[in-house]
């Protein structure tokens, strides 16, 4: 009998907890060498990395400022050019919404007023992976939202200076690029070195190794998410047409073989026309070698007996992104708890998502959308409160001094007191 690319299971028969994936111990320990190197090296080390993995040579700088930046732009054809400006456009409006959507506060309290201000972070360090393709989407999507948030000075890190990614730094409007890739460039940003400042943050998807950097660095700076293998699950019922949501399947498969694309649906029939639509488009598909292994060793359709087990298990998935192809679209998007980005309807293709519609297409995965949100405005800014009593009331005094009593803290106690109203 042959095979299929993509397995059909029952609900029942499918555990959510094997689709989640963690950072592999020898990942994470090579990770950590790397980042202990960086951090006591600097230069040299950061250098001896960047041969090692032929990212630059001796002779060649760490990084790039401006002027070369704004020189590959130049080299850009005007066609793509104007694209990357479009898309940096349509990202930077939604940022500046997000941005206006949180306000200054300030409120009555007892003596005086308390509130918060919105302050930026000093200087934000962005990272674009290269892969097997350049990803000047990813340049956008850090770079523009970091700008937006008012950060004094952003950095792009990439392995892949070349001109088009320069030109996205450019136009997105990055101050430097650091030419160097993986764990390294994440200490990197974190600690500095020689004539590089460190990052007070730092955001945007890598590999394993890049993921394990940012976590074993987190603390030291903030970071925005730990990103694993990308995700789409796709919500479908019989209204659905498969030949799209095999495309969209497909779309997710060609990141690289860790891409986990699923299908929950209501109906077998419709499983059973995508399975055979995979089939058909692979036969097509110049990145088939990759989109077939993805689908075989990570994806499924699942097929269940009614909506609200669908809702279940894609909460239990938590997915990176969601594409909603049913007649009830909009009412199911209000169950859903846990996702990164919800794409409702079947125009609604997460790939607009990926190019720049909007919302970010840095997201939560491997399950961490169930407490964790897609890169946005907000990894760049921080929430500062401030308190200013004109007097302290003494029924205000008296409560102070009595909790640091209970707590046996005796000079935060006389502390309180020393603000009594005078008799």
């Amino acid at each position: 009998m042959e095979s299929k690319t993509i397995r059909i299971v029952d609900a029942e028969s499918f555990d959510t907890a094997t689709a989640t994936h963690a950072l592999d111990e020898k990942t994470y320990q090579q990770a950590e060498e790397i980042v202990s190197r960086v951090r006591s090296g600097g230069e040299s080390s950061i250098r001896e990395y960047a041969t090692r993995f032929n990212e630059r040579r001796d002779d060649q700088p760490l990084t790039i400022g401006p002027v070369e930046m704004a020189d590959a732009a130049a080299r850009l054809s005007s066609e793509d050019l104007d694209l990357l400006k479009r898309v940096a456009t349509r990202i930077g409006d939604f940022a500046k919404a997000q941005r206006g959507s949180l306000s200054a506060l300030e409120m009555d309290v007892p003596g005086g007023k308390a509130g918060h201000s919105i302050e930026p972070i000093a200087r934000a360090g962005c990272y674009a992976p290269a892969g097997r393709f350049p990803l000047p989407s990813t340049v956008l999507m850090t770079v523009v939202t970091a700008r937006v948030a008012g950060c004094e000075s952003v950095v792009l890190a990439t392995p892949d200076p070349s001109d088009l990614m320069l030109a996205a730094a450019h136009i997105a409007g990055a101050d430097q690029v650091l030419t160097v890739g993986g764990a390294h460039a994440i200490a990197a940003m974190a600690y500095g070195f020689e004539g590089f400042e460190r990052c007070d943050v730092i955001a945007g998807p890598g590999n394993r190794w890049v993921t394990a950097a940012k976590k074993i660095v987190s603390g030291d700076c903030g970071i925005d998410m730990l990103a694993g293998p990308s995700e789409l699950v796709l919500i479908a019922d019989d209204s659905a047409d498969a030949a799209t949501v095999a495309t969209d399947l497909l779309g997710q498969a060609e990141h690289d073989v860790d891409a986990r694309p699923f299908l929950i649906t209501t109906s077998k029939a419709l499983g059973e026309d995508v399975q055979a639509e995979l089939e058909k488009q692979l036969e097509t598909l110049p990145t088939s070698e990759t989109a077939r292994q993805s689908l075989s060793e990570n994806g499924a359709i699942i097929v269940c007996e009614s909506m609200d087990t669908v809702v279940r298990i894609c909460n239990q998935l938590a997915p990176e992104h969601l594409e909603l192809h049913c007649q009830s679209a909009d009412e199911i998007s209000t169950q859903i708890r846990n996702a990164g980005c919800i794409f409702i309807g079947h125009q609604s293709a997460e790939v607009f998502g990926d190019y720049g519609v909007g919302p970010n297409h840095t997201l939560p995965t491997s399950g961490t959308a169930r407490f964790s949100a897609g890169l946005n405005v907000f990894t760049f800014l921080r929430i500062r409160t401030w308190l200013k009593l004109d007097s302290a009331p003494e029924s205000l005094v008296r409560d102070t001094a009595r909790l640091a009593e209970l707590e046996g803290l005796a000079g935060h106690r006389a502390s309180s007191l020393r603000r009594l109203p005078p008799e």
